[in-house]
């Protein structure tokens, strides 16, 4: 999965000390698309421009051969992968167009799309994208309209006016493996809207929900069945989406005539296990529960 980046490491230790040196990794997105290397979807090889890349103004109105002065607090330190320190563009102004030399913006679905190297750097792009969000979306304080700041001893944006304290949202949501023991089946699903490969039933909690009943909910409302033995089988960060996912296998009871929710879905449909089409990448949880059945059939699940 996208998390597994062994024998490298993420720290995500808030360092509010934290400089960005010369060779220090920075992240900029922009409407959804990165700034890395010209070649990385041609070469398969990811990588993100170094802060000795971009110029770091150290006196005020100090410019730079290409226009384009940065300044340090433009960029927050975000987290440190094995030896590397990895920062993220914080300034938001359209009139910043980041023009590197051998860099250029790409889609984050065709990042996504496709099996990259090295992977810890695909497992970065995911998480900066879920703090990206939450920077630009935490600018002005929710409670009073004041601009934010940056607190200095947690991640977390606080209005300089009222106090209020906003930290990084994080979403649960669960993905769900339905099984039928008796046909040695698991169902399938495909969105009507955004990704269009295979997939799991999966939904967000609500308020006041536990992740068993979310699953029991989740089931019902998509695929209009009941289950039980309801089992957890691993956790997820999915930063593209701010969620961190739970996995979940369960059984069918009773009736296993689907009843498809055709807002949501355009497909659901049992499989067995040699009928699977895995997803072209093995970054979701989704992937590796659908993988996990399509070996081992019913009993991987157990």
């Amino acid at each position: 999965m996208i998390q597994d980046i062994q024998p490298h490491f993420l720290d995500n230790h808030f360092d509010p000390g934290a400089k960005l040196s010369a060779d220090a990794r920075v992240i900029i997105i922009r409407d959804n698309r990165y700034l890395v290397k010209e070649d990385a979807l041609n070469s398969g090889n990811l990588e993100f421009p170094k802060a000795t890349d971009l110029h770091i103004a150290t006196d005020p109105g100090e410019a730079s051969p290409s226009n384009e002065v940065y300044d340090e607090e433009d960029f927050a330190f975000i987290f440190r992968i094995g030896d590397e320190s990895f920062f993220l563009s914080i300034c938001y102004d359209e009139e910043k167009e980041y023009k590197i030399p051998g860099y250029i913006f790409t889609e984050l679905n065709a990042i996504r799309g496709k099996e990259l190297s090295p992977k810890h750097n695909v497992f970065a792009a995911f998480t900066a994208y879920h703090l990206n969000t939450w920077y630009s979306t935490s600018v002005y304080c929710g409670k009073c309209g004041t601009r934010n700041i940056n607190d200095t001893k947690e991640r977390a944006r606080r209005c300089p006016h009222c106090g209020n304290v906003t930290y990084p949202r994080i979403n649960p949501a669960v993905i769900i493996g339905i099984t039928d023991k008796a046909t040695n089946k698991i169902i399938l699903t495909k969105y009507n809207r955004g990704y269009a490969n295979f997939a799991l039933v999966a939904g967000f909690t609500e308020i006041g929900e536990t992740m068993e009943g979310t699953v029991e909910r989740e089931v019902m409302e998509e695929v209009g069945l009941k289950v039980k033995n309801i089992r957890y089988y691993k956790s997820q960060p999915w930063g593209i989406a701010s969620d961190i996912l739970m996995g979940y296998f369960c059984d069918v009871d009773g009736d296993t005539t689907i009843h498809m929710d055709n807002e949501e879905l355009k497909l659901a449909k049992w499989f067995s296990p040699e009928e699977i089409e895995l997803q072209p990448t093995p970054y979701s949880l989704t992937n590796e529960m659908m993988g996990l059945f399509k070996d081992k059939g019913y009993e991987g699940t157990l």
